[in-house]
């Protein structure tokens, strides 16, 4: 009896990289060895894609779930959206491409809210051509937040050991540190350990990274360290949460690696990004937390400019695959 996680993989935007990183992950043994994987998407797309990058696949339109064959070689495929493929091109900005991103990303998520798909590895989109197709979101994490019913769900990313946490997200450094408030870093601090708890960490140890150099110096490069996230903290630890900070963010990423925590709260967007990034970028993996689905995604954009061209890496995909079959288990329960 089969018994690996079954994993969703909408295809992304169809004039990006998502297409020719599907077919290399559903072409690689390693993906298979980790989960079972049904992609939502288009088969000409697909097929063209396996064709430029030179990769056999035997790819399948299947009408539902049960009439999948998990094995290599073959990509099993429920066939989603519409496009033009008359004014299709690879690599550009197209509305019609945005719409059927969407699509993906809605029947993926409806499959997996109802218990048929055990978790989504999801693909690049673009935001502008959602623009152009009309699709009022932001990117996938705001198309994941409506659809699910879930109010600011937390981003994590993982890379190796190392697990990040987001305080802020998309807006200016300014914009962030401002709205950092003591009360912010608690309630986040104790969802975050409700997120690691629902991935199978039963005692997760945090910290959090400084804003300022060296963590401010009592006041001498700044004191959001001492006003803001250190009360924080200690709000969160007569809350019960296992936390400890701030930490100077130039070591704290580097000990949280080896082990020291199990995850750090990152106050700014650039400040943890950077931090996995260099320790390994296409590994680099994206987990959206607080919704009642598991989602992990690649880390990258649609990388327009190399669309088509058979040159994409597609380890960030197969690792979200692995990552997704790793925490299926636990996030059910």
């Amino acid at each position: 009896m089969n018994v690996k996680p079954l994993i969703g993989i909408p295809m992304g935007d169809p004039a990006g990289i998502g297409p020719e990183i599907v077919v290399k992950t559903l072409a690689s043994r390693e993906a298979h060895e980790y989960g079972n994987m049904v992609v939502i998407g288009d088969r000409r797309i697909l097929e063209e894609a396996a064709a430029f990058s030179n990769v056999n696949l035997d790819v399948r339109v299947i009408d539902s779930l049960r009439d999948a064959e998990f094995r290599e070689g073959v990509l099993n495929l429920l066939q989603r959206g519409e496009l033009d493929y008359a004014s299709f091109k690879p690599g550009l900005i197209q509305g019609q491409c945005g719409k059927a991103a969407f699509e993906y990303i809605k029947t993926a998520t409806e499959l997996t809210m109802a218990h048929k798909i055990d978790a989504l590895a999801t693909t690049p989109i673009n935001k502008e051509s959602l623009k152009a197709g009309n699709i009022n979101y932001i990117g996938h994490t705001e198309i994941l937040a409506d659809l699910t019913g879930t109010q600011d769900p937390l981003t994590m990313f993982q890379v190796k050991e190392l697990r990040v946490f987001f305080l802020t997200r998309h807006m200016s450094l300014v914009q962030a540190i401002e709205s950092l408030t003591p009360e912010r870093v608690c309630d986040y601090a104790i969802r975050c350990t409700e997120a690691l708890h629902k991935l199978g960490l039963k005692n997760p140890r945090l910290s959090v990274a400084g804003i300022n150099p060296h963590c401010g110096e009592h006041g001498l490069f700044g004191s959001e360290d001492d006003d803001v996230l250190a009360p924080g903290v200690e709000m969160a630890r007569k809350a019960g949460v296992n936390i400890v900070g701030p930490k100077p963010a130039d070591s704290v990423f580097h000990f949280a690696l080896l082990g020291a925590y199990d995850a750090v709260l990152s106050p700014y967007h650039d400040q943890g990004h950077i931090a996995t990034k260099m320790v390994d970028f296409h590994r680099t993996i994206s987990i959206t937390n607080g919704m009642p689905i598991l989602r992990t995604s690649v880390d990258h954009g649609t990388a327009n400019d190399i669309a088509g061209k058979g040159v994409a890496n597609a380890v960030s995909l197969i690792e979200a695959v692995r990552l997704a079959a790793l925490y299926a288990p636990y996030f059910k329960k």
